[in-house]
Parts: structure tokens; C-alpha cells; sequence
């Protein structure tokens, strides 16, 4: 915030719940920059509100919140925050595959529930990562950087990329203990992962997702873990955020986290400042650090 201060005018959009929008449609009219979140929809009523954005600097890797058609139509430049929430977004990866191949969400909840009645040799039984392999949906920076930290455990990799040269879709669901979701929300991967590819998974084999929850049909995914057509799954995002679907909730297989992938203060701290510098740039004149392709 000071930087920003420091070279022009700031107002801060702070409200919630149903005013949210309306809120956002004033704050932008007469502004020639937006720092936006995730979680704010920047769609074209927006940028025509704002008649004089010259930036719409968003808080976040992904920019599926913003219509960058309608920016472009107008000249406004929309940038994002790549590579700085790679490692902490990696790192939260390999530990939502440890927690759902572990069962450590299941023990967590005996203990507390008081139903632990002490160490049994049978009791929670998990999977181990050597020797298995790691599909990964997505091999851009954060999908490459969990697989490094994946081979650390031992696992063989496998991914499907429309960008890179890699193994089918279908196969890789068929053939691999762990696949792991990093692509962009987009027309054509809403619901990538739907009943017909769960059904394709092994029935040993465990989904992860902290790209975007739309990504996962999550009533076909509680289907799917229902019915034991796959072993567990680990969720950081969701469809309808914050609403989780409600089987979700009450399935024991699947550990749930509130969307804390790039949740590090120094990730988040760099994030903001990252954003904030292209704001600074673009209306100093100069490019933008990270525009959007």
C-alpha cells in the first residue's frame, strides 16, 4: 500500500457478500488501475465501468476472474503474478498428497472425536509414493516444480500438457496412483475431470486438485468416492467457493482445505508487490512487468 500511495491515489473496495459487486462497479468508475483478487469478478460490466483503466493488475496466477477480451477491446492491460506462488503452491501440493495417501485428516478426527483407543498394527493403513506414479494434468511452472519435489519421494512422473509432449489424457488416468490437477480454468477444462475419467482411475489411485475447482465435476467426484471407484482425493479449491459440495463434507476419504495453495506470507507479500509494480510501470509509462498472454 505504500508504494501504491506513494505514486498516486488509492481507494480500497473492502466490502462483502452481496454489496461486493456493487461496491466493485463504484470504486472503478474514474480509477485507471484495478488491483484485483481471485475472487472478484472483473467481467465486462466492470470495465465498462471503469471508462479510464488503463491496468487491471490481478492477484493471482490464474485470471479466469477477469474478461481479458473486453480489457483488450479497450486497451487496458491485464497482468498476473506468475512464478512467485510456484514453490509454496508446490510444496501445499505434496502435502495434500501426503495427508490423502497418509489418512492423516482420518486420524486427526479419531483423535479429536476421543475415539483413538491407542496404536493397532492395522489402524489407518496409508499408501506410500515410492515406486508409484504421479500423473500430472498441467506441466507448466507449478506442475514441473511438483514433479521435482514428487521424485524426492521416489514416484515415477507421467503428465498430459496441451503445450508440451507428453502422454494421453486417458492414459495417464488409467495408469497413474496419484494424478495431480495444474491447468487453467478455461471453456475447455471446466469439468476435465467428470465421471467418465474418474471411472478411468485406478481404484487404488488418489486426485488432487489446487488449480481451480471447477476443473472437478465435484458431484461426480462424490460419486466416485462413494462409491470406491478411487481411493481418496485432496481438494484445496472448489466449484461454488466457499460452498463445498455437501457429500464432500461427509466423506472421510477426501481431505479439504480452504484454498490456502500460495498461503505463505512471503508468497502472498510477493504476490501484492508483484502486482503493485505493474500497476506502478504501466501508468509510469513504462511495459508492464507480467502481462497476461
Amino acid at each position: 500500500m505504500a508504494r501504491l500511495e506513494a505514486s498516486c491515489e488509492v481507494e480500497q473496495c473492502e466490502a462483502d457478500g452481496a454489496s461486493a459487486r456493487r461496491e466493485l462497479l463504484a470504486c472503478v468508475a474514474g480509477k485507471q488501475a484495478l488491483v484485483s483478487m481471485v475472487t472478484d469478478m472483473v467481467d465486462r460490466p466492470v470495465i465498462e465501468a471503469g471508462g479510464t483503466l488503463r491496468i487491471i493488475a490481478n492477484v493471482a496466477v490464474g485470471y479466469n476472474n477477469v474478461d481479458v477480451a473486453a480489457a483488450r477491446e479497450r486497451g487496458i492491460v491485464v497482468t498476473n503474478t506468475p512464478d512467485v506462488l510456484t514453490d509454496a503452491t508446490a510444496d501445499f501440493t505434496l502435502a495434500l498428497v501426503l495427508a490423502v495417501t497418509r489418512r492423516l485428516g482420518e486420524g486427526e478426527r479419531m483423535l479429536r472425536r476421543g475415539d483413538w483407543k491407542g496404536w493397532a498394527f492395522d489402524q489407518l493403513l496409508g499408501a506410500e509414493l515410492r515406486g508409484k506414479q504421479l500423473g500430472i494434468v498441467g506441466f507448466g511452472r507449478i506442475g514441473r516444480a511438483v514433479a521435482a519435489r514428487a521424485q524426492a519421494f521416489g514416484m515415477t512422473i507421467a503428465h498430459a500438457s496441451r503445450s508440451d509432449a507428453g502422454m494421453p489424457l486417458d492414459r495417464l488416468l488409467a495408469t497413474s496412483d496419484v494424478v495431480s490437477l495444474h491447468v487453467p480454468l478455461t471453456p475447455e477444462t471446466r469439468h476435465l475431470v467428470g465421471q467418465p475419467e474418474l471411472a478411468r482411475m485406478k481404484r487404488t489411485a488418489y486426485l488432487v486438485n489446487t488449480t481451480r475447482g471447477p476443473v472437478v465435476d465435484e458431484a461426480a467426484l462424490a460419486w466416485a468416492l462413494k462409491n470406491r471407484l478411487i481411493a481418496g482425493a485432496a481438494l484445496d479449491v472448489y466449484e461454488r467457493e466457499p460452498e463445498v459440495h455437501p457429500d464432500l463434507l461427509a466423506l472421510e476419504n477426501v481431505v479439504l482445505a480452504p484454498h490456502l495453495g500460495s498461503a505463505t506470507t512471503e508468497t502472498r507479500t510477493a504476490m501484492a508487490d508483484l502486482a503493485v509494480r505493474n500497476v506502478v510501470a504501466v501508468l509510469g509509462g513504462d511495459p508492464p512487468l507480467t502481462p497476461v498472454a
